[in-house]
């Protein structure tokens, strides 16, 4: 089937559920299966069902972006990352997230936010919706304020890399995360067109799925 044209962009569309049911719960996520009508067949699918997440690309006056190293056990790796973290607060909007998330994990507040982009990270079986924020007029948490981590945050060193450093990184495949990479690539093509391409802090996020508790 061939499209007729105009402006590309994706559209909802969802195909009808016959039955649903969760095969696993877990601490984040839950697995359900559902089955669904196609029109032309009905298929099984199971499903990652995930809150969301936010990611901060907080770049200084020099151009330089806060990038900090985190342990994944998954894949065993500590990897280089933008300041990012769950939607898996009741409620809350998600450009605080993001700000209680960059104040958290890189000592950092932000006077000026916009959104960089969205996406989904595994549309073929999770449901898990990003929005990445650029942040800028950045300054540093007083230490009396700041987040006490824990876990895999607890050992998290944070490092200015300028933009262009991590844009060759990414190229190069020494940066794995993501939402590092997307956030890297977005900020260099919007910073070559005079950050034009922004969108405001509050913009409207109809992909975003909201599951419910």
């Amino acid at each position: 089937m061939t499209d007729a044209g105009g402006v590309i962009a994706d559209r909802a569309d969802r195909a009808p559920v016959l039955a649903s049911r969760t095969v696993y719960a877990g601490l984040v996520w839950d697995v359900r299966r559902d089955e669904v009508d196609l029109g032309h067949e009905v298929v099984t699918r199971d499903v990652v069902a995930h809150p969301g997440a936010v990611g901060v690309l907080a770049m200084d006056e020099q151009g330089r972006i806060a990038l900090i190293q985190q342990y994944r056990h998954p894949v065993g790796m500590r990897l280089w990352e933008i300041p990012a973290g769950l939607l898996d607060v009741a409620g809350e909007d998600p450009a605080l997230a993001a700000a209680r998330e960059l104040a958290e994990e890189a000592d950092l507040v932000a006077e000026q936010w916009a959104v960089l982009t969205d996406y989904f990270t595994s549309p073929g079986f999770a449901s898990e919706s990003i929005r990445l924020y650029v942040a800028r007029g950045l300054s540093v948490v007083p230490e009396s304020e700041r987040h006490e981590r824990t876990g895999e945050e607890r050992d998290m060193p944070l490092r200015w890399v300028p933009l262009d450093e991590a844009h060759a990184a990414v190229l190069a495949g020494r940066l794995h995360n993501p939402h590092t990479v997307i956030a890297v690539l977005a900020a260099v093509a919007l910073r070559a067109d005079g950050w034009a391409g922004l969108r405001p802090a509050d913009a409207p996020w109809p992909e975003r799925v909201v599951l419910a508790d």
